[in-house]
């Protein structure tokens, strides 16, 4: 099992394709530039099984849409969140000088934590709440690594003042789901370079 990692779009959000020996693969936060994302999947030869949000910003969020329904995948977030990706005021695209965000429904809401699981993909579900109050972070064990989406990066945590955000709850989210997996476990934030548990614990200047 593989990663791939493709910064999208103006704020260069990390997009992370997630594949296995078949080609089979899991399209996280596909934030903008859809059609060169399809392009290269399609030059890849990778089969999108399903797109997996960490949370619904307008960043993230920005080529859902065309991946979608390029290959009639299904959408996964968490329920907190249910209402953005159809709400550019809820996701903030209406605060920004560009076209408004307003897709549809995601196809499953994420309740709470637990196991998911997608054709060979087996991914823990952590609620890491704080920079949005749906925000989760997708851990598979098999490869120890976590796909933390904005709460937390490489010598920085994520920002809590956009709608629903929480500096009490964003810390809490960080020491408790994220910092206590394993020290090795590699963290692919959702924008700039990846980084491991460990390092985070050691020099993170935010924690």
């Amino acid at each position: 099992m593989e990663w791939k990692q493709i910064p999208l779009g103006p704020l260069q959000t990390n997009c992370y394709l997630l594949y296995d020996e078949a080609k089979q693969c899991i399209v996280i936060d596909p934030g903008a530039n859809g059609e060169a994302l399809i392009e290269y999947i399609e030059q890849e030869r990778l089969k999108p099984l399903a797109i997996c949000l960490t949370h619904a910003h307008f960043d993230h969020i920005g080529a859902v849409e065309d991946v979608r329904n390029h290959w009639n995948i299904p959408v996964y977030i968490h329920e907190n969140e249910q209402e953005w990706l159809l709400n550019p005021s809820l996701n903030g695209s209406a605060r920004h000088p560009m076209e408004p965000i307003a897709g549809k429904p995601a196809d499953h809401f994420f309740q709470e934590e637990g196991t998911l699981t997608i054709g060979p993909f087996t991914m823990q579900i952590l609620e890491t709440p704080g920079h949005s109050p749906g925000s989760v972070s997708y851990y598979l064990k098999e490869i120890e690594t976590v796909f933390s989406g904005d709460a937390l990066f490489n010598g920085g945590i994520g920002r809590t003042d956009l709608l629903g955000g929480d500096h009490a709850t964003l810390i809490d989210s960080i020491y408790h789901k994220l910092l206590s997996l394993p020290d090795q476990t590699v963290v692919l934030p959702g924008h700039g370079f990846s980084t491991t548990v460990e390092n985070e614990k050691t020099s993170n200047p935010y924690l």
